[in-house]
């Protein structure tokens, strides 16, 4: 994984200010000249509308969204956009992330044919209150909902705590300072200025991983960390991925990914560590099978890779990703995994039969950064770097989707356990917001009843 910090994230303001002036196009596609008196003009409008207490608006319902006003509250008409002629322009200038030259002239012969008109979730909510943040361009996995009521999420320094019933934001866990464990613990230590860029939470318990090898545990209704600690010296040590599972026999497990080319397990009891594997090359992305006998993973390599979480050794190798995969998620099933990757599309693996994939879904614009699956396994949910989630319905196969359109890096995005919401994170300087999307249901009986 590339050891740069945001290089690659493109900011809104940015393309806003900037979609105007194609002569003096920078090379990092932003185009933002500040000499340049039509940008003054429209930087300092932006900064005026979102900046000004008075007039900013932080929030976006779903009444306000039938009425006309756009979900993300981006001022269009006040700043004299047309949104349709700006999201033309992000798609021809957008620039995908790529880490290998591999010829993709075939890729389109493998696409599954999808239909994207469809609704399965409504627009609900948009807050500003809640801002999301992103330490590593190539690492989004940074917001989980317990609940349709309870969502978490990294902003900057903080771990934070919004409550879509309250419509209210409170910090969980602050990490700018000294991170000390509550418990004492073989391998524990004190932390610093920990930079997450890598989280999980399940039930209420959090995992989350730092740029500098870190791994932060906590009890969700516990003040503090109850452990912490360096998981790796090495330099090049960025902890990009933790998961939190059950083994075979029901035992609580962090497994972590890392920089260094190792996988790690450590129980949730004593948090000792259980196994330590290598791999050939970074390790992006770690899952553990419902049934916890298999174990995902991917990283700096085209091929993805199921083990054995007991011993680590292969089992199989999934071939057909043209570039580095960074997200992986298992059907709740057991049988189907999906793994994104950075030749924007999504695959589908049926783990009984890896000789090839099921399906290839591709995304618009550019690396798939997240996978989720409902819990009741009837939706997927895929989040491209920026701009775009798609929902699938897997029980269609696949074959139908909605495409929900947005602006902004994606930080993450979840389901919430009863399936009734999907919350994503938008992180930009002036547009980052969560926002709430609910379960669309067709009630027949009242259609027959009227």
């Amino acid at each position: 994984m590339a050891a740069a910090y945001l290089n690659d994230l493109e900011y809104l303001e940015d393309d806003l200010n900037g979609m105007f002036d194609f002569d003096n196009l920078a090379d990092d596609g932003f185009g933002f000249d500040m000499h340049d008196h039509l940008h003054e003009d429209l930087h300092a409008e932006i900064v005026d509308y979102f900046h000004n207490p008075d007039r900013q608006q932080n929030d976006t319902s779903a009444t306000e969204y039938r009425n006309g006003k756009d979900m993300q509250g981006i001022p269009w008409k006040r700043l004299n956009r047309r949104r349709d002629d700006f999201r033309t322009t992000r798609l021809n200038r957008y620039q995908n992330f790529e880490s290998l030259s591999i010829p993709r002239d075939n890729l389109k012969k493998e696409l599954k044919k999808v239909q994207r008109q469809n609704t399965f979730y409504d627009f609900q909510f948009n807050t500003r209150l809640a801002k999301t943040t992103i330490v590593h361009f190539q690492l989004r996995n940074l917001l989980w909902a317990t609940s349709k009521h309870d969502v978490y999420m990294v902003c900057n320094y903080s771990i934070m705590h919004w409550s879509p019933l309250l419509k209210e934001c409170h910090e969980l866990l602050n990490v700018s300072g000294p991170v000390v464990p509550t418990q004492k613990s073989s391998g524990a230590c004190n932390l610093n200025r920990v930079q997450i860029c890598a989280m999980a939470v399940k039930d209420d318990f959090l995992a989350a991983g730092g740029f500098r090898g870190e791994l932060i545990c906590k009890y969700l209704n516990e003040p503090g960390a109850i452990f912490c600690t360096k998981l790796t010296e090495d330099d090049n040590a960025i902890t990009n991925s933790v998961d939190i599972a059950r083994s075979p026999s029901g035992a609580g497990r962090v497994i972590c990914g890392n920089n260094d080319s190792f996988v790690r397990v450590l129980d949730t009891d004593k948090f000792s560590l259980l196994n330590r594997f290598p791999f050939p090359w970074s390790v992006n992305s770690t899952s553990v099978s419902p049934d916890g006998k298999l174990l995902a993973v991917l990283g700096d390599s085209p091929d993805c890779l199921t083990a054995d979480p007991q011993s680590g050794k292969v089992v199989s190798t999934l071939k057909g990703h043209l570039d580095y995969s960074f997200s992986c998620a298992w059907h709740p099933a057991g049988h189907i995994l999906a793994t994104g990757n950075q030749d924007t599309t999504c695959r589908l693996w049926d783990v009984r039969y890896p000789s090839e994939s099921l399906a290839v879904l591709k995304g618009n614009m550019g690396a798939i950064r997240g996978i989720k699956f409902s819990s009741d396994g009837n939706f997927m949910a895929m989040a491209e770097a920026a701009d775009y989630v798609h929902v699938y319905d897997t029980k269609a196969e696949y074959s139908t989707a909605q495409e929900m359109d947005l602006f902004g890096e994606i930080s993450g995005m979840s389901f919430s356990p009863d399936c009734e919401s999907l919350f994503v994170g938008i992180a930009d300087r002036t547009y980052g917001s969560l926002i709430e999307f609910k379960r669309r249901h067709q009630h027949s009986y009242l259609d027959s009843y009227f």
